[in-house]
């Protein structure tokens, strides 16, 4: 609608002071033809707002003008208040900063929409932990956080997942990310994306060399050729497994990155059939977490590294046992 396009226009001069119209129209969908139509029509209706032609002009505001209009509408105020994402914000010391922003909209926010926004906020928590998430080191994001808002280079010291060697990585990044409660600096190293999650970076130095980013690739653009890397791994081994009914949903909870098919539940009684894939034959390890609730049926290189790992696990505490003594029982004590 044009009531809205003209308060999106209004607000994006306020926010970003002079914005060439070609940059308007792209925004906003629209050809520049339309969007100095609609400067005339802010222009008639009062707001002070000139367009400039030439190589440095654009459209812009007089100094000094500000409207309090939030041009919010209800569910616009709704979404604000469900944005409040506990974890992300504490781990990046803006909690505070979250809860008196969000006051000050409240406070602007128009009175019909208020009532709906306090509820959203009483109604609709947003918890980004996983359940029964173990414990683990504390990202310390200071240091990240400076050299992502300074555009300025990190050096890390760095560990990488089952190593202990510490590595050093001199990097470009491009941002932060959280995911399922776990915060990723996306970097390039050498002018290639790297992902280093943030709980494993030992130390952070910020260097005075300016950030050397890749033109025109921006945070959103590199996470997305990183998660697809993640997620669209060539598939590996594929195996065939039974679990037991009663197990299933922890089996479908535990083992979803692995699942190539839903189990089905038409499976023999007390059984259900399932199909997975794994990277190599030695991950196959972890289905052992459910003990005598899953058999590998296929394929027979996968059954042999499972029981080679139960009989391995077995010969540990059968070792174990013969080196403990056993102590003297004395008769009348308890």
């Amino acid at each position: 609608m044009k009531s809205d396009r003209l308060l999106s226009i209004l607000l994006l001069l306020q926010a970003r002071g002079r914005v060439p119209a070609h940059e308007l129209a792209a925004r906003l969908e629209v050809s520049v033809r339309t969007i100095y139509r609609d400067v005339e029509a802010l222009s008639a209706s009062g707001v002070p707002v000139y367009a400039e032609r030439g190589r440095y002009g654009g459209i812009a505001l007089l100094a000094g003008f500000r409207t309090d209009v939030t041009g919010l509408t209800a569910d616009e105020s709704r979404a604000l208040f469900v944005l409040a994402a506990q974890g992300a914000h504490a781990a990046l010391g803006l909690d505070s900063a979250l809860a008196s922003a969000l006051r000050k909209v409240m406070a602007a926010l128009p009175a019909p929409h208020r009532p709906a926004a306090e509820v959203t906020a009483r109604r609709v928590l947003v918890d980004a932990t996983r359940w029964k998430d173990g414990p683990s080191p504390d990202a310390d994001l200071d240091a990240l956080q400076d050299a992502v808002f300074t555009d300025r280079r990190l050096r890390l010291r760095y560990r990488h997942s089952g190593e202990r060697a510490i590595r050093t990585y001199t990097v470009d990044p491009y941002g932060l990310v959280a995911k399922a409660g776990v915060w990723y600096l996306v970097a390039d190293r050498r002018g290639l994306p790297r992902l280093f999650r943030a709980d494993r970076v030992r130390s952070a130095t910020v260097l005075d060399d300016p950030v050397r980013r890749r033109s025109g690739v921006e945070l959103a653009d590199v996470w997305e050729v990183l998660r697809r890397r993640v997620e669209e791994r060539p598939a590996g081994v594929d195996v065939t497994v039974r679990v037991r009914r009663d197990r299933l949903d922890l089996f479908r909870r535990l083992m979803t990155p692995y699942l190539t098919e839903l189990p089905d539940d038409e499976g023999e009684e007390g059984w259900v059939t399932a199909q997975l894939v794994f990277g190599e034959v030695a991950e196959v390890r972890q289905l052992l977490m459910f003990s005598d609730r899953l058999e590998v049926l296929t394929p027979p290189e996968v059954r042999a590294e499972v029981a080679a790992a139960a009989a391995s696990v077995t010969d540990l505490y059968q070792r174990a046992g013969q080196g403990v003594e056993e102590s003297p029982s004395s008769e009348g004590v308890l």
